[in-house]
């Protein structure tokens, strides 16, 4: 007999109870269970990036978490910051830079970048490879992202900037 643990918790706004093998991690748990494709699974070991999803507002490699260590927790998923229209403008920028090829490290690249850019902690350039490092790109050699994320950077800081004058 198969050992299976209810959990229940919030991903992209919505609740969610679920019931799971102790050892899912959270990556198959969204990708399987729930169809949210947009993480992606690629080393498993966490080095990758690909899997990045926020838990209660922190990136974390959801290859290197169960699904159960996630209960009670606050998920967000690149499909949830995208339908929030939270990283519009990142997208945007992704786009308009040629930041993403492939498009396989991109979904853990925005996740990365949003996280970043929300705690407001962009100074320059090499505090965005910093934040970048848990993320790997075969394709783009890292300029382009450096710069996409560089630019929305700026222009949120000049949007706040616009708003508080």
């Amino acid at each position: 007999m198969s050992v299976r643990i209810a959990i229940s918790l919030t991903i992209n706004g919505e609740a969610v109870h679920a019931v799971v093998a102790p050892r899912t991690t959270l990556a198959d748990f969204l990708r399987q269970d729930l169809q949210l494709t947009g993480t992606h699974t690629g080393c498993e070991m966490g080095v990758c990036g690909a899997c990045l999803v926020l838990i209660d507002d922190r990136p974390v490699h959801a290859c290197l978490m169960f699904a159960v260590q996630a209960d009670g927790c606050v998920v967000e998923t690149v499909e949830g910051l995208t339908a929030r229209k939270a990283i519009a403008d990142l997208q945007k920028a992704f786009h308009e830079r040629n930041a993403l090829q492939c498009g396989f490290c991109t979904p853990g690249m925005l996740v990365s970048a949003y996280g970043l850019l929300s705690s407001g902690e962009v100074q320059d350039r090499d505090k965005i490879r910093d934040a970048l490092s848990g993320n790997y790109c075969r394709c783009t050699g890292y300029e382009a992202i450096v710069d996409a994320i560089e630019r929305t950077a700026g222009e949120r800081q000049r949007a706040t900037m616009g708003e508080e004058t």
